[in-house]
């Protein structure tokens, strides 16, 4: 008898003939979710173990597996020979000592001599002859015993199941490069595109001097919480502040924003050719700044060609909030600290700038020059 994780899979089953490779990548991102922990991964029939640890490291394993993409549940259990003799054993140490208790089992051997109702009633009897204060509730019961007989001669008992994050393993979809910067919204976006399988790097727009570094700082350790989603090491810095600067001297101040997110974008479309990421992902939700009505995210896509992914379009704040809280970026994002976005942020910003105004005032600028200045402070930080 071994204590052991058990982990089934989300959306991996639909996969027909490709399912190998998804299966593949997602045995990769566990392993790399159980970094530095002495351990074993088996798989068995749509399942994975997770085997050979030390015990008081269970709690530790579980809250890796519970970021994981494509993890559809989890469970802590016991793996045993698949006579009924040490199945009862094992289902002695997962049961209640009292309360009301159903066994419940899967029987993914169809071979084997006892049907699954078979199997719980027998394992389910010996329980209620040993602990006289356990009663039988197949409906609401307090505890439930899951019985799970496999096809290699072993079964695997358990108590509970824990819902994983859905979704499909990250490196499944290609790769996204994400504008992410210290606020509530761009690492919910992050978050829910390496639930689709997309690999997201990370890329950080800073105005030193004018926020200081405890601003970058904050960027590093949302991107640090985002990584245990999406498995990235690094994230990628580039300075505007010069580009802010030549911006607030020669245009119209009420496009101080639109026009730094046109340059962000070509920025970032340039690192994200060079690193091989398909598209750019934000956290821009419509309508939710003056910057993010319909004419200003057409004004940013206008200057790209790469397909920009806006996973919050349709969320209200409450909605991303939620998330971030979820996955525990919100206590970060909520730090005093201002991104580049607030530096000469204008008293009004235009709501519906025209393309032919915005493109006006941007020929004041030597676009090339200051996109070139911007790629020459790029800084990878890895952690």
């Amino acid at each position: 008898m071994e204590n052991v994780i058990i982990i089934r899979y989300a959306e991996i089953h639909l996969k027909g003939k490709n399912r190998g490779y998804f299966e593949r990548v997602f045995a990769n991102n566990l392993e790399k979710a159980m970094k530095g922990i002495r351990h074993e991964i088996h798989r068995t029939s749509g399942r994975y173990l997770i085997a050979d640890f030390n015990e008081s490291m269970t709690e530790e394993i579980m809250r890796r597996v519970s970021r994981v993409f494509g993890v559809h549940s989890y469970s802590s259990g016991l793996l045993t020979e698949n006579d009924e003799d040490s199945i009862y054993h094992a289902a002695k140490l997962v049961a209640p000592e009292s309360g009301t208790f159903k066994v419940e089992t899967h029987r993914g051997d169809k071979r084997y001599p006892l049907t699954s109702m078979e199997i719980s009633a027998r394992i389910g009897g010996r329980l209620l002859s040993e602990r006289p204060s356990l009663r039988v509730d197949v409906h609401s019961p307090e505890h439930t015993v899951y019985v799970d007989v496999r096809e290699s001669g072993k079964a695997l008992v358990f108590g509970s199941f824990c819902d994983g994050l859905h979704g499909m393993p990250v490196s499944t979809a290609g790769k996204g490069l994400l504008l992410i910067s210290g606020g509530i919204d761009s690492p919910v976006a992050g978050y829910m595109m390496a639930k689709r399988g997309l690999t997201v790097e990370m890329l950080h727009f800073h105005s030193y001097p004018y926020t200081n570094e405890g601003a970058k700082e904050k960027v590093v350790s949302l991107a640090k919480i985002l990584s245990e989603y999406s498995l990235t090491t690094r994230i990628t810095t580039v300075s505007v502040t010069h580009i802010q600067e030549e911006i607030h001297k020669k245009c119209a101040a009420e496009l101080n924003v639109t026009l730094l997110r046109r340059f962000m974008y070509r920025i970032a479309e340039r690192i994200a050719t060079r690193e091989g990421a398909g598209c750019l992902v934000t956290g821009e939700s419509l309508g939710q700044v003056a910057s993010q009505t319909l004419e200003g995210l057409t004004s940013s896509n206008a200057v790209v060609k790469l397909p920009v992914l806006r996973p919050l379009i349709g969320f209200d704040k409450e909605d991303i909030i939620a998330i971030a809280k979820k996955i525990g970026t919100y206590e970060t994002s909520v730090l005093p600290y201002e991104d580049c976005c607030t530096v000469f942020l204008p008293d009004f910003p235009a709501i519906k700038p025209k393309l032919s105004f915005i493109e006006e005032e941007e020929s004041k600028l030597d676009v090339k020059a200051l996109v070139e200045e911007a790629l020459s402070t790029r800084e990878c930080i890895r952690f």
